[in-house]
């Protein structure tokens, strides 16, 4: 969570930090105790380059071979702000090709060869052509939503912090929103597609594939359940859910709260752009049976050719797949790996959807947590039909605001409680503030972090994903019609969707995901949770690695012995807000060579140009603010790729094969964008540094009009050929492009022999 821009912090000492004399490489890092300030640097060894030019479509697939460096140069003493490693040569992208065409494939932006095969998103509806529209997910696999609350196995509280003479952090039941792979309306199974050998070979030679299939049926109508348990089937259609958890005005209200601004113009600005904005996902699809096959057009000569006469046919399937018996379904079916997500300060459910869905549509399971421990914008907890434990101490936790003490009493909270003269079912949590420390995210607070409610807050934090974890469990060994019958989250109940589970298979559910060597994944506080979820290994030994997106550092509990120090493989993408917070950095940075000391590969990396919330939806929503406010630099949508492509960079690596075989094929793979390369490409700058005023909160731009007024123009022109573009090749330039193989710092990474398959990717 990123400090507000009013504070006023006392200017700090002459330090090292911002002006290093040198930096030296090494095959191994420092201490973590080292003498001078840590600095943003690279902590690998002997790096290896990339192929300058790929490969041309009309030539067969070469075989980069990688070149090493072993030469290491004097640093000298940097004449301007800036560190730099090694001076090589900047790395150049590095295609992968198809075996059969040598044409590229999987590009992460637009190339020659084509893009690679994506699922149609939902079309935008007319709302969101006017207001806010979050982008259509880049991945092969349509997106499915669905949301489940159920009561805990122990409701119980955590420390002993109160408002109002009642208990603060109460765990009563679990709230999260589960992405997947789905079959969206465009992909359901068709007829088969009869292709001669006549009719292939004229498709192939003319490059045309559009209506390959064009004799097969495309959509058909979906039949749903009528509830969740069980009941009457009828035809529905699939619907998408709204970014805004429900109550919509409500949750505006909490925002506003959140932010510490007059309600009634925030909420009505906040509504009026975003209440109809939906999710490109679909509410309780049916769950992919696998990523779609493989085109004809990557078949090759050979397999086009093998067992054809002039006379014979030859039964496809490509996209769109014919209904299998039973047996043939269950045989072929993928498994998913699965994701736990952690938002930060003032999240949501929904808040991540962005990247929760792009995960999903690569062929994950994302299973994103709503924390109800007070550190939410707002959220709302159902009751009703629970245990006899269940909020027994009706608890209201409202946020403890000067505003709200003043006006309230004890007739007041007794009347909120209650709805037409009966106990609500339900109650609602707001942002929870830290009792004379209301600031305490605030880089060179006077009085710190609020230690206690924090650590309390993760402490809350920690039960509620295992207990998400247990009941993706019963959903997977079978008992999904049990989840759905216990689910609160349904028509009636507060903050639920009139369609609650309504349509969804559980037998499609049974076996199908991996529910050992989880990857836990979380931004900001979401971050200092994932951290100490790597720390508690006898808790969550389903937990293999963990990604911590812009970390909170200081909310982060320190290891209390050598039993509890990350011995996991773990990859912390920061934002260049945050690395100019000099605190910050060293935690993160420890927590990594926490990693590497005892022998398991980490990362550290930093996207140039962004602020703290480039991994929220806020920043794609809201990007002409980002802009002006938080002086965001990078594309949103390329700062969302980057976060994306790095992730599943780092689970390729990580994850076993099994796990992710049949899915990695899709992924896009650019540059190695966690390979530690030397020189230009991985030159920390400070030019954007803002005054210690504004540390983490935004970056500061030289020249800010001249800029903006250069790159309209230039755009207004013609964009430079190396700028990323979007599925529909619209190009995705920021206040500043670095070009392909520029976008990332890599600080720390493992060593070659740490990974022995590093190698192999990036060639």
């Amino acid at each position: 969570m990123p400090p507000s821009e009013d504070q006023h912090h006392p200017n700090p000492s002459s330090s090292n930090y911002s002006q290093p004399s040198s930096l030296a490489s090494s095959s191994r890092p420092s201490s973590p105790r080292h003498s001078q300030p840590s600095l943003p640097r690279l902590s690998s060894s002997s790096s290896y380059s990339q192929p300058s030019e790929p490969p041309q479509p009309s030539e067969p697939p070469q075989q980069p071979q990688p070149q090493h460096n072993h030469d290491h140069e004097q640093p000298q003493p940097p004449s301007s702000p800036r560190v730099t490693t090694r001076n090589t040569p900047a790395r150049t992208p590095t295609i992968r090709t198809s075996a059969a065409t040598g044409a590229p494939s999987n590009p992460s932006h637009h190339q020659a060869g084509g893009p690679p095969h994506r699922a149609a998103g939902p079309p935008p509806t007319l709302r969101e052509k006017i207001f806010h529209a979050l982008p259509p997910h880049t991945g092969p696999l349509s997106v499915g939503f669905m949301e489940l609350e159920l009561p805990v196995r122990d409701p119980r509280t955590f420390s002993h912090i109160k408002r109002n003479g009642e208990f603060a952090l109460k765990l009563d039941t679990v709230l999260f929103a589960v992405y997947y792979p789905c079959e969206g309306p465009e992909e359901k199974p068709q007829e088969k597609a009869i292709m001669t050998r006549d009719r292939i070979r004229s498709c192939r030679g003319g490059g045309n594939w559009a209506g390959w299939d064009s004799g097969a049926g495309r959509r058909r109508k979906q039949d749903d359940k009528g509830d969740e348990t069980g009941g009457k089937k009828r035809v529905a259609e699939l619907t998408r859910p709204t970014w805004l958890p429900r109550p919509r005005l409500s949750t505006c209200k909490g925002y506003a709260n959140f932010a510490n601004m007059p309600k009634a113009p925030v909420a009505s600005y906040f509504a009026l752009t975003s209440m109809f904005t939906k999710l490109p996902a679909w509410r309780n699809a049916k769950l992919s049976d696998g990523p779609p096959l493989a085109g004809p057009e990557e078949m090759g000569e050979e397999a086009l050719n093998r067992g054809f006469s002039d006379t014979s046919e030859l039964t496809l399937v490509w996209g769109p797949r014919p209904v299998p018996d039973a047996e043939e379904l269950r045989r072929r079916r993928a498994k998913y790996p699965v994701i736990m997500f952690s938002h930060g300060l003032g999240g949501s459910r929904t808040v991540y959807s962005t990247i929760c869905g792009e995960l999903a549509s690569y062929g994950f399971v994302v299973v994103a947590v709503e924390h109800r421990d007070g550190s939410g914008a707002r959220t709302y907890v159902n009751k009703e039909g629970s245990s006899p434990d269940l909020c027994s101490q009706n608890l209201d936790r409202r946020s403890n605001t000067v505003r709200e003490k003043e006006d309230a009493s004890v007739s007041k909270t007794k009347r909120r409680r209650k709805k037409n003269g009966k106990e609500k079912p339900y109650y609602m949590v707001d942002y929870l503030f830290p009792l004379h420390n209301a600031e305490d995210t605030r880089p060179n607070n006077p009085a710190g972090v609020d230690t206690e409610l924090r650590s309390a807050q993760i402490e809350m934090r920690c039960a509620e994903i295992q207990e998400a974890y247990h009941i993706l469990g019963m959903i997977n060994d079978g008992q999904g019609d049990e989840v759905a019958r216990r689910n609160l989250r349904k028509k009636g109940n507060k903050g639920s969707s009139s369609k609650g589970l309504i349509g969804i298979d559980w037998e499609d559910w049974t076996g199908r995901l991996f529910l050992q060597n989880v990857t836990m994944m979380g931004h900001s506080f979401g971050g200092a949770t994932a951290a100490q979820v790597l720390r508690l290994r006898e808790d969550f030994p389903w937990i293999s690695q963990g990604i911590l997106l812009d970390a909170w550092g200081p909310a982060m509990p320190e290891a209390d012995s050598e039993e509890h120090k990350i011995q996991k493989p773990i990859l912390a993408i920061g934002s260049e807000a945050f690395m100019h917070w000099k605190q910050n950095f060293e935690r993160v940075e420890n927590l990594c060579l926490e990693a590497r000391e005892a022998g398991v590969p980490s990362w550290m990396t930093t996207i140039r140009g962004s602020v703290h919330l480039a991994s929220a939806d806020f920043a794609v929503l809201y990007p002409k603010w980002m802009s002006l406010l938080m002086k965001s630099l990078v594309n949103p949508k390329r700062a969302i790729q980057l976060h994306v492509e790095s992730a599943l960079e780092f689970l390729r690596l990580t994850l076993p094969e099994q796990h992710h075989a049949k899915l990695s094929r899709a992924w896009p793979f650019e540059e190695g964008l966690l390979t530690a390369m030397a020189g230009a490409a991985n030159e920390v700058s400070f030019d954007f540094r803002p005054k210690e005023k504004w540390v983490a909160a935004r970056l500061k731009i030289p020249h800010e009009f001249k800029l903006r007024t250069r790159t309209w123009a230039k755009r207004r022109v013609q964009p430079g050929p190396d700028i990323p573009r979007d599925r529909n090749g619209k190009p995705l330039a920021g206040l500043v492009d670095w070009g392909a193989g520029n976008e990332i710092w890599v600080h720390i990474s493992p060593d070659k022999e740490e990974v022995p398959h590093v190698n192999e990717e990036a060639d």
